[in-house]
């Protein structure tokens, strides 16, 4: 072994002097190449890095047979059986969970994967959640050549989209969804459980009602006047965008109170767990700070706006309500307990008391009885639309 600048080689594997070594498993294999950094870093049992390629690793989490075949990896959790191909560039606020993967050159950041979800090759799938399905053979599935778009020309990120959701989502009983490749989905969106997105087209729109096929019409062809900064309707993106928040704010409390209990049978689970917990406050962070961000991008929009004699009123209403109230918004959806004690809630843990902790996490929660489901989507649900209810605001 030699040392060099606070970096170990080992077998040509470059391993950082912030390392903690007890955190990487005694059969985890870490192919030549490999750059291993970050005290935060935890490699479970089983699992394989850099066997297609070298990969960079920084701070992430991993828990079980996890293989990271090729890339740079920085700050996100992958739990039990993910993977992911060569090529990758992931980033904070992600979070693969069990068998969630994704192919060849994938770019993640800020994206929550749940259990099974599928991503092909070329993909870039920044700022979004996608659930849907039951099984490896059963599963959310994005075609190769796909874009999540999640910047607009107003230059805001007030774009992050739902495929699924997490109320019912984590319970790994819904249909699959499909996204078609070589296509694209504009952000902010939702997208209901059952749908299928045909393959070569940019969807535009929200699909609320589930078991739908989408075919995308391409825009008219034409040239017209448009100014950068000045925006129409809001009601949509605001109202996408608290439902964004208040599936996390109910990931975040799923997290503390399921997988807390049912995912921590060591060290490298507890790891996992703690990175997970850690990535999704960083995507709530992100997004009430991108709310934010468009909330005072409405002073220009309505000074604008007031400049045009054929503007709808009700259009800048709308947005000067949002200017107005984003001081208001953003002290609940910071200082909110969106957790409190409900019968739902209580319902659903006492439920869970009874079930033996140790097994495997997808197929405890598959377990459970129709009842105790119920009981946990209608709890994590009302967190949903508490935070929902924050736009429009409420009169007095």
């Amino acid at each position: 072994m030699h040392h060099s600048q606070d970096v170990w080689m080992e077998r040509g594997v470059a391993v950082a002097g912030d390392v903690d070594l007890a955190r990487i498993a005694a059969d985890a294999s870490i192919h030549r190449g490999c750059r291993i950094a970050g005290s935060e870093t935890s490699i479970g049992p089983g699992s394989t890095i850099g066997a297609e390629a070298p990969v960079v690793l920084e701070n992430c989490q991993l828990g079980r047979n996890v293989e990271l075949r090729g890339g740079y990896f920085s700050g996100a959790a992958f739990f039990d059986g993910a993977n992911m191909g060569s090529g990758a560039h992931v980033r904070a606020g992600t979070i693969l969970e069990e068998a969630a993967s994704g192919a060849h050159t994938v770019g993640l950041k800020q994206t929550i994967l749940m259990p099974f979800t599928t991503l092909g090759s070329l993909v870039n799938f920044c700022d979004i959640l996608m659930a849907g399905g039951t099984s490896r053979k059963n599963h959310s599935e994005v075609g190769s050549s796909y874009i999540h778009f999640n910047y607009t020309p107003h230059q805001d990120k007030a774009t992050a989209s739902l495929v699924g959701d997490v109320p019912q989502g984590v319970f790994l009983d819904k249909k699959a969804i499909f996204l078609g490749g070589q296509g694209g989905l504009i952000g902010p969106a939702h997208i209901a459980y059952g749908t299928v997105v045909a393959a070569g087209g940019i969807c535009r729109r929200d699909i609320d009602e589930e078991n739908q096929l989408h075919i995308p019409v391409s825009p008219d062809p034409a040239t017209r006047p448009y100014e950068t900064g000045v925006y129409r309707k809001i009601d949509r993106i605001v109202g996408n965008n608290l439902r964004y928040i208040g599936n996390i704010v109910a990931l975040k409390e799923w997290y503390r109170n399921v997988r807390q209990t049912f995912m921590c049978r060591d060290e490298f689970d507890k790891a996992c767990y703690e990175g997970g917990q850690r990535n999704l406050e960083l995507v709530l962070a992100e997004r009430i700070k991108r709310l934010g961000e468009l909330a005072q991008n409405m002073k220009t929009s309505i000074r604008e706006l007031e400049k045009q004699s054929d503007a709808p009123e009700r259009i800048i209403a709308s947005q000067r309500m949002f200017h107005n109230s984003w001081a208001s918004m953003e002290f609940e959806l910071k200082q909110s307990d969106w957790a409190e004690n409900t019968r739902a809630k209580e319902d659903f843990l006492a439920a869970l008391e009874s079930i033996p902790v140790g097994g495997a996490y997808t197929e405890t929660i598959q377990d459970l009885d129709p009842e105790s489901r119920q009981a946990g989507q209608t709890w994590l649900q009302s967190m949903v639309e508490e935070v929902a209810k924050l736009w429009p605001p409420q009169s007095n």
